[in-house]
């Protein structure tokens, strides 16, 4: 029952779209009107509105590290993992948007922080080094949480690995439309300049 709780706790707080939220209080829309019709990070920084976009990441982010640390300190290690799964589902597949969310890789990042530090920060370094490399947002993720289960393994054993795989595997989902793309050569660049991405 525990780590039932945990993981809709995780789900609860994972489900919020701040993306939407955001967009909308300042006045720009339905974020799911523009671009990709994606309620991330990657899609509001397509308004041009690049603070609007940094605090999504870090919102997205922190709602599942929130989520994970919240219940490792009421129930353990293992009721973080549950809930770290419940906030990756909520953004994914939030109940109020019609189950139609987000693409979940700021989500991953934040809950993969704070579940085993280590796997986060390498997460990150490997999506920073593909994005200055490659400059496309989807390879880099999916390299970045497609190589964190070896590192889950590594630094937080089978529990984490486990939780790696699952997150790997959902954001691979998520991406399907993006990685037909990619390997027809279509996929959009991002950028790092003054330019819009």
């Amino acid at each position: 029952m525990t780590l039932l709780i945990s993981a809709l706790l995780g789900y609860l707080l994972g489900s919020i779209p701040f993306g939407l939220v955001l967009t909308r209080l300042a006045g720009l829309g339905d974020i799911r009107q523009i671009g990709s019709g994606n309620i991330g990070a990657t899609n509001v920084l397509r308004t041009g509105n690049k603070p609007l976009a940094a605090a999504t990441l870090l919102l997205d982010s922190g709602k599942g590290a929130i989520a994970a640390l919240l219940a490792l300190a009421w129930a353990g290690p293992e009721a973080a993992v549950f809930a770290a799964g419940g906030a990756m589902l909520g953004h994914s597949f939030p109940v109020w948007l019609g189950f139609k969310g987000g693409k979940g890789v700021a989500t991953a990042l934040g809950v993969l922080l704070a579940v085993s530090w280590p796997v986060g920060v390498i997460a990150c370094a490997t999506w920073l080094a593909m994005a200055f490399l490659f400059k496309i947002s989807s390879l880099s993720a999916l390299t970045a949480l497609g190589l964190s289960p070896i590192f889950g393994w590594i630094f937080g054993g089978p529990l984490v690995a486990g939780l790696c795989l699952f997150i790997a595997a959902l954001v691979a989902i998520r991406h399907s439309a993006n990685i037909q793309r990619l390997l027809k050569g279509e996929e959009p660049k991002i950028s790092f300049g003054k330019k819009k991405a």
